[in-house]
């Protein structure tokens, strides 16, 4: 019988993290697809626990279990309370682009942290009331719209080492940016 492989300890220690926010999740095997793009210490996110309730995520591929980590926060703490605090209902799912994917930096030969599933582009957010928040409909909508989705990008700029919303360039007009990272970087 072949030996099945143990988790890391980083891995079980960011998995028992990533558990204790009520976040539902499945680790995934390490796997390199060469061309320095792989999927290390990842897990599938399914879900992620909120004050009252928890929210959906959609469209996630495989999530470096660190920025698992930060989303599960950033999304408890700085969206779903903006969410009650600004639009008066709670957050019922984040809409993304994905998080994996083998590319460069647009315009450069340098891989994108996405090569190793440690971004996310976060699209829009859909509240219990109904409401869906889209970063490309509503960054420039009603003055309660434009607030909230300015409050969760500051807040997304405190968790995340890099953060680009639709200030920064065309590219970035439908989506937040939220990369995993020791940086300072926000635009």
């Amino acid at each position: 019988m072949p030996a099945i492989a143990q988790p890391r300890p980083e891995a079980r220690q960011c998995h028992a993290e990533l558990g204790k926010t009520g976040s539902s999740f499945s680790p995934l095997p390490d796997r390199f697809f060469g061309a320095g793009c792989s999927n290390l210490n990842t897990v599938k996110l399914d879900g992620i626990g909120g004050d009252e309730n928890s929210f959906a995520i959609t469209n996630l591929g495989p999530l470096a279990c660190p920025a698992a980590n930060t989303l599960a926060g950033w999304a408890r703490f700085g969206v779903d309370r903006a969410a009650r605090q600004i639009l008066g209902s709670p957050l019922a799912r984040i809409e993304t682009f994905g998080s994996y994917s083998c590319r460069n930096v647009a315009g450069t030969g340098r891989r994108s942290a996405h090569a190793r599933a440690e971004a996310i582009d976060v699209s829009g957010f859909v509240l219990a009331d109904g409401r869906r928040i889209s970063v490309k409909d509503d960054w420039h909508a009603s003055p309660r719209e434009r607030e909230f989705l300015r409050t969760v990008h500051a807040s997304a700029c405190k968790r995340f080492g890099t953060v680009l919303g639709p200030d920064y360039d065309a590219a970035h007009r439908d989506h937040l940016h939220l990369e995993f990272g020791n940086g300072s970087f926000c635009r």
